[in-house]
């Protein structure tokens, strides 16, 4: 007979098995369900509707009297901020009211009024070359369409929609570095290319919407969902961002991540609209 210790029997397979499948729903349950088409469109629907009562001032922050104005400044905007632009452009167009004027424009003389833009000499043979060709093809007005505008000199997708929109009351959206950065956060799409992103934000939204909404998206990327710190602690949709905490959380501290209006700043515009809440940007070298 022999003395050694049996071995303690196996765990029954019915154990094992019903541990396993507790563990792998308790796995299932932290992570969180994919989002169907459907679901994202209705989210990025109500984001729109939040942000029209967080900024029902919501404007392009370029200043202008007119299509032209708003075409110069918009291909002056590229690279700097629209607030350098603002501080430019008086004495540009005092100088140069109308294509004809600006067409017959001295190169060195223009690209010292708008040397504080940046790349002043590339922009500079822009706008001689877009005045030129309103000038000789278009009458010396600013045509309204955007097949006819991507064709003047600096002239791209972006500006065409900015002008036709703001200038010409047509629909378009706007598709620069903050909505592309703020549509890829709320995950509407996750494409980098600004064309590609425009289609896809087309599609979930109606046609009467998209000049505003592109507003909107700029306003909130500037002032609270910004590029390197978002303002997550003091953002009004972040119960609808599926990035939040990229950013700083805590309330307090994030409130004085703000910029603008929010913050309790001057805006961009020398010359903003009646309803902007905030102060005025001030003239060049006044601050």
């Amino acid at each position: 007979m022999s003395s050694s210790t049996p071995a303690k029997p196996a765990k029954p397979a019915t154990a094992a098995s019903a541990e396993a499948a507790k563990a792998k729903a308790a796995t299932a349950r932290k992570e969180p369900k994919a989002e169907s088409h459907l679901a994202m469109v209705r989210r990025a629907r109500r984001i729109n509707r939040e942000l029209a009562e967080v900024y029902p001032y919501a404007h392009p922050e370029l200043d202008f009297r007119n299509p032209f104005e708003l075409l110069v400044a918009t291909v002056l905007s590229a690279q700097t901020t629209d607030l350098r632009v603002n501080q430019t452009t008086p004495t540009l167009f005092a100088a140069y009211p109308t294509p004809e004027d600006m067409a017959a424009a001295v190169p060195e003389e223009m690209e010292e009024i708008i040397r504080p833009t940046g790349f002043f000499r590339a922009k500079t043979k822009s706008l001689l070359g877009l005045s030129a060709a309103l000038r000789d093809e278009f009458g010396g007005e600013v045509p309204g369409r955007l097949e006819d505008l991507v064709k003047l000199p600096g002239v791209g997708r972006k500006t065409a929609n900015v002008v036709l929109g703001n200038a010409f009351g047509v629909p378009g959206i706007t598709v620069d570095t903050h909505f592309g950065r703020l549509v890829r956060r709320w995950k509407w799409t996750d494409e980098e290319d600004p064309v590609k992103v425009e289609a896809v934000v087309a599609g979930i939204f109606p046609k009467s919407e998209w000049t505003m909404l592109s507003h909107r998206v700029v306003f909130h990327g500037r002032r609270i969902c910004h590029a390197r710190k978002p303002a997550c602690g003091a953002c009004p949709i972040a119960p609808l961002c599926p990035s939040y905490g990229e950013g700083e959380t805590d309330p307090e501290k994030a409130r004085k991540l703000l910029k603008y209006e929010m913050g309790g700043y001057p805006g961009q515009r020398l010359s903003p609209p009646a309803d902007y809440p905030g102060k005025p940007a001030p003239a060049l070298g006044a601050g």
